[in-house]
C-alpha cells in the first residue's frame, strides 16, 4: 500500500506539490505522478495540541486545546484568552478537551457540542463524555453547560478515547467512542460504551430509533459496535455518517456506520499486534460482520476528515474526501465513486505537522489543525 513519505522540513507558504496515489484495489501497487499545486497559509500559531475547530461566523472560529481549553480565534489570527466555564478535563494521554461543533442552529441558539475525557468520582477512571453549552454573547464564555452523556463504564486508561462527533439532521448527536485499549473485546458486547458510535437526543436521552431500545442487557445509547479507536466523523454527501477509525499496526478503516450493525473489531481486523501476531480470529472477514469501505495499511493514523462541497479548488475535487494523517504528516484527498476509494492524492508532503483535524469553512475553503506543542491553523488555498 502506500509509500512512507515522512518529511521534518518546515512548513512554508510556498506551493506544495500534490503527489496522487493510484490505487487499484487494495493492497495493489503504487504509482506517483507530479499533480497540481496548492499553497497553505497560516492562520494562527501558538496553539498547544489543538484538537477540533468549529465556525462561529464574522470569519472567527473556536477551536479546542487537548490540555482543556477553549479560544476564539479571531478573523485577523489573533487567539483569544480561553474560555470561561470550559469543564475540568482529565488530560492524560491521549486523553483532554477533544472535538468541538457548533450547532446546525447556532445562529439561533449559539450553542455548542463538545466531548472531552472525564475523570471518575474520586478520580478513579475515566471515560469519554459529550456536553452542551452556550456561548456568551461577547464569545468570551461557556454558558448552562450540561453534560449530555459519560460513557460507561469508567475505567483506568489513557488511551483511545475516540470523541467526534455529528449533528444529524433531527438535530440528535452521533458520538463515536474508542475501546479504551485495555478493554477492546468490550466493542462487541452491548452493555458497553466501550467501542461503539451512540446517537443521543440534545437532552442526552438515547434516541428512540436507536436499534437496540428496550433490548435486555443492551445500552439504548448504542447505534452500532465492533469499533476501535475513531478519530473523524462526518456526515456525507447523501447525509449519512462516515467515521474513519484507527487500526492497530495497520488496518485503519472507514465505515458508515449504520443501525444495529457490527464492524468487527477486535474478531476481524487488517492490522496486527503492534510487533507481530494475529489479532481476534485472525481473519479480515466473517459473516455477519461490516467491511470497511476502505482500509490503510500500514497505518497512517488518519484523522479528521471532510468532504469538498466547494469548488474553490476546482470541479474536480467537489465530492472528495479529505483525511489527515498524524503519523505521515500529510493530507490525503480521497477520489471516490460512491462509497468506492478510486485513488489516493497524497497533499502536503513536506508539512512536517501531524494533521489532526480538517474542515471546509463557510467560505468554501478548507482548514486544518497541526496536533503539535507549538501547533497551527492552516488554510488550504486553491493554485499556486
Amino acid at each position: 500500500m502506500p509509500l512512507d513519505m515522512t518529511s521534518t522540513r518546515p512548513l512554508a507558504s510556498a506551493p506544495l506539490g500534490l503527489l496522487i496515489v493510484l490505487v487499484g484495489a487494495l493492497g495493489a501497487g503504487t504509482v506517483f505522478a507530479q499533480a497540481s499545486r496548492v499553497t497553505t497559509e497560516v492562520v494562527a500559531r501558538g496553539l498547544q495540541n489543538p484538537w477540533a475547530l468549529a465556525f462561529i461566523g464574522e470569519g472567527r472560529m473556536l477551536v479546542t486545546e487537548r490540555p482543556g481549553r477553549m479560544r476564539v480565534v479571531g478573523a485577523d489570527g489573533r487567539l483569544g484568552p480561553p474560555l470561561a466555564g470550559v469543564p475540568e478535563v482529565d488530560a492524560v494521554g491521549q486523553g483532554g478537551l477533544l472535538d468541538l461543533i457548533t450547532d446546525r442552529d447556532f445562529a439561533r441558539n449559539r450553542t455548542v457540542h463538545f466531548c472531552y475525557s472525564e475523570a471518575g468520582t474520586l478520580g478513579i477512571g475515566n471515560s469519554t463524555a459529550m456536553a452542551s453549552a452556550r456561548l456568551s454573547a461577547d464569545a468570551s464564555a461557556l454558558e448552562d453547560v450540561k453534560v449530555v452523556f459519560s460513557q460507561k463504564p469508567k475505567v483506568g486508561s489513557r488511551l483511545h478515547f475516540g470523541c467526534r462527533i455529528v449533528q444529524a439532521g433531527d438535530g440528535s448527536l452521533f458520538l463515536a467512542l474508542g475501546d479504551r485499549y485495555t478493554r477492546m473485546a468490550d466493542a462487541q458486547t452491548l452493555d458497553t460504551h466501550h467501542g461503539k458510535v451512540v446517537r443521543v437526543r440534545a437532552d442526552g436521552s438515547a434516541h428512540p430509533d436507536n436499534p437496540f431500545v428496550g433490548r435486555s442487557g443492551a445500552l439504548p445509547e448504542i447505534w452500532s459496535l465492533g469499533h476501535r479507536n475513531p478519530q473523524a466523523a462526518t456526515l456525507g454527501p447523501d447525509g449519512r455518517l462516515w467515521v474513519i477509525e484507527h487500526g492497530p499496526q495497520g488496518g485503519d478503516e472507514i465505515n458508515r456506520p449504520e443501525a444495529g450493525k457490527n464492524y468487527g473489531w477486535p474478531v476481524i481486523t487488517y492490522g496486527e499486534n503492534y510487533g507481530g501476531g494475529t489479532i481476534g480470529e485472525g481473519l479480515t472477514s466473517k459473516a455477519g460482520l461490516e467491511q470497511p469501505l476502505h482500509y490503510w495499511k500500514p497505518s497512517i493514523a488518519p484523522s479528521g476528515m471532510a468532504f469538498v462541497k466547494s469548488d474553490r479548488y476546482g470541479k474536480d475535487w467537489q465530492g472528495s474526501l479529505l483525511v489527515g494523517s498524524l503519523k505521515f504528516r500529510y493530507l490525503a484527498r480521497l477520489v471516490l465513486d460512491g462509497e468506492r476509494v478510486l485513488r489516493e492524492d497524497r497533499l502536503l508532503p513536506d508539512l512536517g505537522q501531524r494533521v489532526r483535524d480538517v474542515r471546509e469553512g463557510p467560505d468554501g475553503l478548507i482548514y486544518l489543525l497541526t496536533d503539535e506543542r507549538d501547533g497551527q491553523l492552516l488554510r488550504l488555498k486553491p493554485g499556486g
